[in-house]
């Protein structure tokens, strides 16, 4: 038998595994010409694209849905009227037993006596929105709808699941919510008041609460959201303790003002036209001007040093740049290219 020394052996050896990785090579070249030209020219072909629902019809879908609900199910009203420190998981919702007749009617109410049904546009489209107030909080201040809250909520579908909630207070800025929050929290007052706990915990005195039932379009509409399919009715309990108002651009114009055309949607007003919107724009009207420095009124308030100088008598501007209108023809100078009067000059 031929014997190989280890130099031819290695030899040997080197050259079956070039020719092994060059047939290799040559093989997926191959494999990948023909993937290539097999495939399809429309990467998509095959896959079927469901068009979204036309809200309109979409609204009576969801409102049939929800009235319906309402005929269906009644809650505990003599309980939580009777014990004003419920927490939300005690505000039960249930459904009429198959005789269709309201259990023990002095504990309990249905829905359909006691929702509140309210409208909006959105979207171009009139929507109807549902809430039932237990408590209308007892502070004399209400958020508005561009404010930041401090809330506890529970979310959950029709069926009853639940797909989120909060366990402590939380805090949301409403214009990154879903436009249901910021039309039905404007509706209840505040707590009045809050104790802190030796625990770190936190007792509200009477907080708005209620339960908020949306249709699909002030909802996440036609986007699956978690637990939350699509086109789904939403049902949330909350408690409203506390707000804030919102100024997001910093030019002391609060930013529920710079919602111009009243619409609710701070997102469609822009006076000069430019990428930015008013409620995140300083200078709104792109006079060269920044819209907190056309507050020219005189100061009213005669304790703060707006101008850091030490002297608090002496400072330009109130603090309220929609009060100034140097011309007189209705149009505050902040939102008027033709006064770019500044309280620095």
């Amino acid at each position: 038998m031929l014997k190989l020394n280890n130099l031819q052996y290695n030899n040997c050896i080197f050259a079956c595994k070039i020719k092994s990785m060059r047939f290799k090579v040559h093989f997926f070249f191959f494999l990948f010409l023909v993937l290539f030209f097999s495939c399809p020219e429309d990467p998509d072909d095959g896959l079927v694209e469901i068009p979204e629902n036309d809200r309109t019809e979409q609204q009576v879908i969801d409102s049939d849905s929800l009235l319906g609900y309402f005929e269906t199910h009644y809650y505990n009203s003599s309980y939580l009227q009777n014990n004003p420190s419920f927490t939300l998981d005690e505000i039960i919702i249930s459904e009429l037993p198959e005789d269709g007749n309201l259990p023990d009617p002095n504990q309990n109410t249905m829905l359909s006596d006691d929702i509140i049904t309210l409208t909006t546009t959105y979207f171009d489209v009139e929507y109807e929105y549902y809430i039932l107030k237990i408590n209308q909080g007892e502070s004399e201040i209400s958020p508005n709808f561009s404010d930041r809250v401090r809330v506890n909520y529970e979310g959950s579908l029709m069926d009853g699941v639940i797909f989120d909630s909060s366990s402590t207070p939380v805090d949301f800025d409403l214009t990154n919510t879903i436009s249901g929050w910021g039309r039905v929290l404007p509706e209840f007052n505040n707590a009045t008041d809050f104790v802190i706990n030796n625990d770190g915990t936190v007792d509200y005195a009477n907080p708005g609460i209620g339960v908020m039932f949306l249709p699909s379009g002030m909802g996440y509409y036609s986007s699956a959201a978690g637990d939350v399919p699509v086109y789904s009715n939403l049902i949330f309990k909350f408690k409203l303790l506390e707000s804030e108002e919102n100024d997001h651009d910093f030019d002391n114009v609060p930013s529920h003002l710079e919602d111009l055309d009243g619409n609710l949607d701070l997102t469609d007003d822009n006076t000069d036209d430019d990428p930015y919107a008013d409620f995140v724009d300083s200078d709104d009207d792109n006079d060269g001007t920044l819209t907190i420095d056309e507050d020219l009124e005189p100061d009213s308030d005669l304790t703060e040093d707006r101008d850091g100088d030490g002297d608090p008598t002496n400072d330009i501007g109130d603090g309220d740049p929609t009060n100034d209108d140097t011309d007189g023809d209705g149009t505050p100078n902040y939102l008027d290219t033709d006064n770019s009067e500044s309280r620095d000059d």
